[in-house]
């Protein structure tokens, strides 16, 4: 009975020794080869076929538009009649008056300084105006007025134009 036990146990140990891993070598891993940095490559630019290209042309106004953002062509305007503006404001003015397309195809704008209570007299052109003022009053606030007014082909008087507080009058 000894020796079948002492058989039994040197089984255990050579199953117990045969269960133990081996060191084993690990196969050799190849190491990554080094990242080269980015480097900036200009790409080449196309050469543009020119005569695909869209040319310049005038853009036409449309119906009821003006393009009047410049000084008015007295040259061209036509005839003028005179006009006396009067500040009854209560400040300093910056008028600006816009002539709409008169009869003579002209168009533009002018502007006038006027102290508080000043009057001023101008030739200007005949046709429609759009009228605004920028207002400075002595305590230093602003405020601004607008109005319109017509100076008529048959009109050969010297009209006024009233510049109040809130609006620009023609008397």
């Amino acid at each position: 009975m000894q020796g079948t036990a002492i058989s039994a146990a040197l089984t255990m140990v050579a199953a117990t020794q045969a269960a133990v891993p081996t060191n084993t070598p690990l196969p050799p891993t190849e190491m990554p080869s080094p990242t080269p940095l980015p480097t900036f490559t200009a790409l080449p630019s196309p050469t543009p076929d020119f005569a695909l290209l869209p040319t310049a042309t005038l853009a036409a106004a449309s119906s009821g538009e003006d393009n009047c953002l410049h000084p008015i062509n007295r040259g061209e305007a036509g005839p003028t009649s005179n006009v006396r503006f009067e500040n009854q404001s209560g400040g300093a003015v910056s008028l600006s008056i816009n002539l709409r397309t008169n009869l003579f195809g002209q168009c533009g704008a002018e502007t006038y300084i006027l102290k508080d209570k000043e009057k001023l007299n101008v030739l200007i052109p005949k046709g429609e105006y759009w009228a605004w003022a920028w207002i400075t009053y002595p305590d230093g606030d602003t405020s601004n007025s607008t109005g319109t007014f017509v100076n008529r082909v048959g009109d050969n008087h010297t009209f006024i134009v009233i510049i109040r507080k809130e609006v620009i009058i023609v008397k």
